[in-house]
């Protein structure tokens, strides 16, 4: 668990999201399994746009080694979330994010997560040099 609760500013960047009916479990509110699709979201939406990703040919892929979440907060189906995204440590061939989840325009996160991406050569599966434009684009998010 944090220290503290995640706050707003904390984040570098902010991929909107809009939770879905199917995403509420028997309880009403959002399964916790479903946090993991909206960071992956969130990362891999960010990788594409900004540091130019290409998962469907590239010769570089990002394989989660490593995830976990914290939860605050209930949020539930019609919600519009924002999930905040920023890098905690940006190594040669991996990448720690810190992630959280905000209702829209809530200040204080409803839960908090991390993933490591370690990068591979697609053919090989063995790790590579994070290439030149997506560690750039890493880079602006180191906190």
């Amino acid at each position: 668990m944090p220290d503290s609760m995640p706050q707003r500013a904390d984040y570098r960047h902010f991929q909107p999201i809009i939770t879905r009916w199917h995403d509420n479990d028997v309880y009403g509110h959002v399964n916790n399994v479903t946090y993991y699709s909206f960071f992956d979201t969130a990362v891999n939406t960010y990788l594409i746009e900004q540091g130019g990703l290409d998962i469907h040919d590239g010769e570089v892929v990002g394989f989660v080694v490593s995830s976990a979440c914290d939860y605050f907060a209930s949020i539930a189906f019609p919600d519009r979330l924002e999930i905040g995204l920023r890098v905690g440590k940006l190594g040669n061939s991996s990448v720690q994010y810190e992630l959280a989840v905000f209702k829209a325009g809530e200040e204080e996160a409803c839960a908090a997560g991390r993933f490591v991406h370690v990068f591979v050569d697609r053919g090989t599966n063995q790790p590579v040099t994070i290439p030149g434009m997506l560690r750039e684009a890493l880079q602006r998010l180191v906190v």
